[in-house]
């Protein structure tokens, strides 16, 4: 599975980065996985890598998904390397939708090669929606440094198994999410221990229309309070 990480001429820009990315094509249980690498726009007092992770491959999601940029132009803007990627059978990755299982081998597959090129930083993970479920079932195979979950379909999906990783845990929700009740959610997470901290936004549904600002100042505020250097660069 291993080769070379191919990188590319720069990607088009996306209007929810804002900044320039660049193109990669990483090697992937299923084949090739296209990825979007957002450099950090300012010297970071958190030196790390995020992966990030998109919402279902089978209802439009992909990297260029506005929450996904959103999670990737918030943590650049604090300095931090952030890493999207398709999913298998999304743009360019080979491969067809596996369920959440292969998924979750191929972002397993990406946290590897993002330590190969950001050897001893702290690796970051962050999902929206079915990204958020993936991201807490790589978790449970691989150490991380903090997460970030958005939105996470306990609805939908089997969260029964998963445990709470041993870092800190940034969970999202929306109150007016339309695809994820609240109510699921709160109750899910109260049972979990130890247990994220969790972030229950007013008049904001499942896919933040009008409401990125939120999701921005939400992310930026609690890694900065939840932070050693209690420091964050603001976003413009």
């Amino acid at each position: 599975m291993d080769k070379a990480i191919i990188m590319d001429s720069a990607a088009p820009r996306n209007p929810h980065t804002l900044y320039p990315e660049r193109r990669l094509l990483l090697a992937g249980p299923a084949g090739d996985i296209e990825a979007r690498m957002t450099p950090p726009m300012t010297n970071s007092p958190y030196p790390a890598v995020a992966v990030i992770c998109h919402p279902h491959p089978l209802h439009g999601g992909s990297l260029d998904n506005k929450v996904t940029a959103t999670l990737a132009r918030t943590l650049s803007a604090l300095g931090v390397s952030a890493l999207r990627f398709n999913f298998r059978g999304v743009g360019a990755s080979t491969g067809t939708f596996a369920a959440g299982i292969g998924e979750t081998e191929d972002l397993l597959a990406v946290m590897r090669q993002a330590q190969t090129l950001y050897p001893g930083r702290a690796l970051w993970l962050a999902g929206f929606s079915f990204g958020a479920y993936v991201a807490l079932r790589a978790a449970q195979f691989m150490a991380v440094d903090r997460l970030i979950t958005v939105a996470p379909p306990v609805n939908i999906y089997d969260f029964s198994d998963l445990t709470a990783p041993d870092c800190p845990w940034l969970l999202i929700q929306g109150k007016d999410d339309e695809i994820v009740p609240c109510k699921d959610v709160l109750r899910w997470a109260t049972r979990l221990y130890p247990a994220p901290h969790c972030v229950y936004l007013d008049g904001v549904g499942h896919y933040f229309h009008g409401k990125l600002n939120i999701l921005q100042s939400t992310i930026t505020d609690n890694i900065a309070a939840h932070s050693p250097a209690r420091h964050a660069a603001a976003i413009t």
